[in-house]
Parts: structure tokens; sequence; C-alpha cells
């Protein structure tokens, strides 16, 4: 661990590092939410992303958060795999990794669900990606991740399009025209 002592906070990658970054789509938030969709993209730039079938007894559905990610919970029925099938794809994938995401606690909570369901335990690790950054990082990320979502012009709200630019607003935060640490 590099401390980084403009934050009074250690930081856990060098500038030029590309992280692995992993995000979630799901039926909503709280209590009662779970995981309908997961997405990966690795440093050396393989991603991953599927949806996931919910469980007959994963009843919350919140019509917010389908506005927001498109996806019809009968959509995540038909053609989502099965819970187990996606927990032991992702620790062949992932096993002894640390992928960071935006918004960990949720889907720490989701992947926990999904691990349950599957009587798996996970191979890896979710981080927040704010562990990597410095307060000053913190202050323009959100800008950033805009103006990196406007350019890269994806044309789905998926996970693994959301992953990658996660992955591309630290890489290029931390490049040498970002904000610097």
């Amino acid at each position: 661990m590099i401390p980084d002592p403009a934050a009074g906070v250690p930081a856990t990658a060098t500038p030029f590092e590309t992280q692995p970054a992993l995000s979630m789509e799901a039926s909503g938030t709280g209590p009662g939410s779970f995981p309908i969709e997961i997405g990966f993209v690795l440093p050396d730039g393989v991603s991953y992303c599927t949806l996931i079938r919910p469980l007959p007894h994963w009843i919350h559905w919140d019509a917010e958060a389908e506005r927001r990610h498109r996806i019809a919970r009968e959509t995540a029925v038909k053609h989502g795999r099965d819970v187990a099938e996606v927990a032991l794809q992702l620790n062949t994938r992932l096993a002894g990794r640390t992928l960071y995401c935006d918004g960990a606690t949720d889907a720490r909570s989701w992947l926990q669900l999904l691990f349950d369901a599957a009587a798996v335990r996970p191979e890896f690790v979710i981080e927040d990606l704010r562990a990597l950054l410095s307060e000053r990082e913190a202050a323009f990320w959100h800008v950033l991740r805009q103006q990196v979502a406007t350019e890269m012009r994806l044309q789905r709200h998926r996970a693994s399009a959301d992953a990658k630019i996660l992955q591309a607003t630290l890489a290029r935060m931390r490049g040498p025209l970002g904000t610097g640490r």
C-alpha cells in the first residue's frame, strides 16, 4: 500500500494502473432488492456481462429502477442465467481478485444474495472505488465520469458498460492529464 500524503489516507493503486471494475443492475434498492445483471472489465480489457434469472421468491421490483436500467423482470426471467451458473462463472473468472465499483454496499449485498442462493462462497472481493480516490479526486469524480461516459458513447446502460466507464474514468483521473494525486 502506498501512502497518499495529500489525502491523509492510504492509496492502493499507483498512477496509470488500470483497476478491475464491476457494476450491477438490480430490481431496486434497499431490503428485498436483488441482482438482475452483473458486469465487469479486467485490466487487460476482458469484459463479462450477464443477466441473472430471479428466483421465484425474489419479488421486489421497483419501476424506477427498471426505468433506469431498462431491463424488464420478464427479460431477466427469460434470458437470465441461473444463480449457480453465474456464481460459478464469477468465481472462475475473478478468483483472488479485488474489483472496484461505485455503490459497493449495495453490490456486496446483492452479491451475497446471489452467492447464498447458489450455495457458493465468493472467491473475490468487492471494494468501493472511493478507496482509491484522494479527496481531490473524489471532488471531481462525478464530473469526469459524466465526461467519460459521453465520450465513450456506449449505446446501452448495462452493467458491463458501466464497469467500462468506471474503469476509464479512474484511468483518466490517474493519467497524465488527470487531477493527479
